[in-house]
C-alpha cells in the first residue's frame, strides 16, 4: 500500500488534462472580415472616381451590391448615357448593371454645355486665325503664279499645234497650280488627310457630271482630235454625212459649213470625227460626169468617139487624166452614154464646166447625126380583130450645131467672199489653220 499511493499520484501528475470547449459567440484572437462588402465598396469608389474625372456626371449616383451596380440620376444627352454604360461595363468585378439614369429635360442644363463648347471653339478659331491666313496667302500666291505663267504666249504657242490646244495646256497648268496650292495650304494647317477626301469627292462629282454631259464631253474630245489632225482646211469643199459645203470654221463644239445655197450647216464634232469625210478640195484635179441618151440604132462607137474628142477639145478639160466615155447602160428605148472629164478646181468651176461640157457634147452628137430620141412606148389593144401596131413617132429633126460662144468657167468667188467675211469676225473662234500639217 505504501508503494501504490505514490504510484497513483505520479500517474495523476503526468497525465494531461482535457481541453475546454469554447462557444461560437465568444470572441477569438482573429476577427473575420466580409470580402464581398469590401469589393463592392472598391467598385463603387472606382466608378465614382472615373465619373468625377470625366465630368458631366455630377447628378449620377452609384451603389454596388454583390457586384451589381445601380446607377441613378440624369445626364445631359444620350451620348453621355451610352458612354456611362460602356465605362461601368469595363470596371473589373462588375457582375451586372441596373441603369436607371435618364436624360435631363432642364433647358438651362442642356444649353450651358453647348455655350461652353461654342466659347471654346470660338477661342480656338481666334487662336488658329493667323495660321489660317498664312495658309490662304500661300494658296493665293501659288494660284496667281500659275495664272501668270499660263498667260504667257510662250512656250504654249510653240508647243501647241493651234490656239485651242494652247488654251487647254494653259487650263491644265492652272488646275495643277491650284491643286499644288491646296496641298501646301493643307500642309501648313496640318490637315493633309483631308486632301484624299477632297480628291475622292471631286472624282465622284466629276464622274457624275461626266455621265450627265456625256455628249458635250464627247464633242470636246472630238474637237481636240480634229484640231490636231486637221482633216480639212478653211474654205475646203467637204461632204459630211450627206451635207456638202465649204468649211467656215471648226469650234470647240461643232464644224460649221456654208452650203452652196448660202446656208449655214452646223455639225457636232463627235459626228464629224466618226463620219466618212469627203474632201473635194484636197486634190486640185476633179472629175465631172454626165450621162446622155443615144438611139439604140445609132453608131455607138461613133457616138463614144465623138464625145471623147469633144471633151478633149475643151480648153478647161485637162489632158491628164484624159477625158473618156463609155456605154453605161441599155434601156427600153435608149442607150446611156456616160462621159467624164477632169478639170483644175483652182481655175475652173465644176458646175459651170460640167454644164458647158453637156451643152457642147450634145451639139457635137447632133452634128454627127447621132439621134437622142425620146422614150417610145407600144400600146397593145385586146380585141377579136388584130390591129396593126402604130408606128413609132417620127424623130425630131436634128438640131443645128450650137453657135453660142462658150460660157465663163472660172471659179465662183461669191462663196469665197462670204466665207472670208465669216472667218474675219473676231468673236467667232476658229481651230483651223492654213499652215497645219496635213493628215
Amino acid at each position: 500500500m505504501r508503494f501504490v499511493l505514490p504510484l497513483l499520484l505520479a500517474i495523476a501528475i503526468t497525465t494531461p488534462a482535457p481541453a475546454q470547449e469554447t462557444s461560437s459567440d465568444q470572441p477569438s484572437g482573429a476577427i473575420a472580415v466580409d470580402d464581398s462588402a469590401q469589393q463592392d465598396a472598391a467598385i463603387a469608389v472606382r466608378i465614382r472616381d472615373i465619373l468625377g474625372e470625366l465630368g458631366g456626371y455630377d447628378d449620377v449616383t452609384v451603389t454596388v451590391t454583390s457586384g451589381i451596380v445601380t446607377l441613378k440620376g440624369q445626364t445631359l444627352d444620350s451620348a453621355a448615357l451610352e458612354q456611362l454604360g460602356d465605362i461601368v461595363t469595363r470596371v473589373e468585378g462588375v457582375v451586372a448593371i441596373r441603369n436607371e439614369v435618364t436624360e435631363t429635360t432642364d433647358v438651362v442644363e442642356r444649353l450651358n454645355p453647348a455655350m461652353e463648347r461654342f466659347r471654346k471653339r470660338a477661342e480656338s478659331a481666334v487662336a488658329f486665325l493667323p495660321l489660317l491666313l498664312v495658309a490662304v496667302a500661300a494658296f493665293i500666291l501659288i494660284v496667281l503664279l500659275g495664272f501668270a505663267i499660263a498667260r504667257m504666249r510662250q512656250p504654249w504657242s510653240r508647243l501647241a499645234p493651234n490656239a485651242f490646244i494652247a488654251d487647254i495646256y494653259r487650263q491644265v497648268l492652272r488646275i495643277a497650280f491650284a491643286i499644288a496650292g491646296l496641298v501646301v495650304a493643307l500642309d501648313i494647317l496640318g490637315a493633309t488627310a483631308l486632301l484624299s477626301t477632297i480628291l475622292g469627292a471631286a472624282g465622284i462629282i466629276g464622274l457624275a457630271i461626266g455621265f450627265a454631259v456625256r455628249d458635250t464631253v464627247e464633242n470636246f474630245i472630238a474637237s481636240i482630235m480634229l484640231s490636231v489632225r486637221q482633216p480639212f482646211r478653211p474654205n475646203d469643199v467637204v461632204e459630211i454625212e450627206g451635207d456638202c459645203g465649204n468649211v467656215i470654221r471648226l469650234t470647240s463644239r461643232a464644224t460649221i459649213l456654208l452650203s452652196f445655197d448660202g446656208n449655214h450647216i452646223r455639225i457636232p464634232n463627235a459626228t464629224v470625227f466618226k463620219s466618212r469625210i469627203i474632201n473635194y478640195t484636197r486634190n486640185a484635179e476633179r472629175r465631172f460626169v454626165f450621162d446622155l441618151g443615144i438611139d439604140p440604132n445609132a453608131n455607138l462607137a461613133l457616138a463614144r468617139d465623138t464625145a471623147v474628142e469633144t471633151l478633149k477639145g475643151l480648153d478647161y478639160v485637162l489632158a491628164e487624166p484624159a477625158a473618156n466615155a463609155w456605154i453605161e447602160d441599155v434601156g427600153d428605148s435608149t442607150v446611156t452614154l456616160r462621159c467624164a472629164g477632169w478639170i483644175d478646181q483652182d481655175s475652173t468651176s465644176l458646175a459651170v464646166a460640167r454644164g458647158e461640157a453637156i451643152r457642147i457634147t450634145m451639139a457635137a452628137l447632133t452634128a454627127a447625126d447621132i439621134a437622142m430620141p425620146e422614150p417610145t412606148f407600144r400600146v397593145r389593144q385586146e380585141s377579136d380583130q388584130p390591129t396593126e401596131p402604130k408606128s413609132a413617132p417620127a424623130e425630131k429633126a436634128p438640131l443645128p450645131s450650137d453657135p453660142e460662144p462658150p460660157a465663163d468657167t472660172s471659179p465662183e468667188t461669191a462663196l469665197d467672199r462670204l466665207i472670208e467675211e465669216e472667218r474675219n469676225q473676231p468673236e467667232n473662234p476658229d481651230l483651223l489653220r492654213t499652215d497645219a500639217l496635213e493628215e
